[in-house]
């Protein structure tokens, strides 16, 4: 499917989505609140079969947080990102695990780097960073004290 069939589909399920023009893939922006009902949708449409999450992850903009879902059809082999603004401050978004299996740990590393709140995750814990670990290394108003790294 090209780009252009890509985006009729993806409006017939969401038509408030918007597109950036960059990039070899498809960039899909889309609103916190309409992520979980879009994603299932694209999962479960025949026309998409978007059956696979291969890269989660989350970008610093000092002002915001973006989380950025890579989505394929192994049946159509075709290619989306979806880009989903949150805020900083308090950085929620519903899980996705339970539709791409593969997103359960992706939203444990995010969870633990750079503070989102992925609701009703069945087992949001940090993964890598000890439990008493303070701070979001990945985030860039991050103070390592001891490297005494800055962004």
């Amino acid at each position: 499917m090209t780009k252009e069939e890509l985006k009729i589909q993806i409006l017939t399920i969401l038509p408030t989505v918007s597109f950036e023009e960059t990039g070899e893939w498809l960039q899909v922006l889309v609103a916190a609140e309409d992520w979980k009902l879009f994603a299932q949708q694209l999962h479960a449409s025949a026309e998409l079969q978007f059956d696979y999450l291969f890269c989660l992850t989350c970008v610093d903009w000092k002002t915001h947080l973006t989380m950025v879902y890579h989505l394929t059809s192994t049946t159509y082999r075709h290619n989306i990102v979806i880009k989903i603004k949150l805020d900083s401050i308090n950085p929620f978004i519903e899980t996705v695990s339970d539709i791409w299996r593969t997103a359960e740990f992706h939203e444990r590393e995010v969870f633990e780097m750079f503070g989102v709140n992925f609701l009703h995750h069945p087992d949001l814990r940090k993964l890598i960073l000890p439990d008493d670990w303070i701070g979001y290394p990945l985030r860039k108003n991050y103070e390592d004290p001891i490297n005494m790294i800055k962004l």
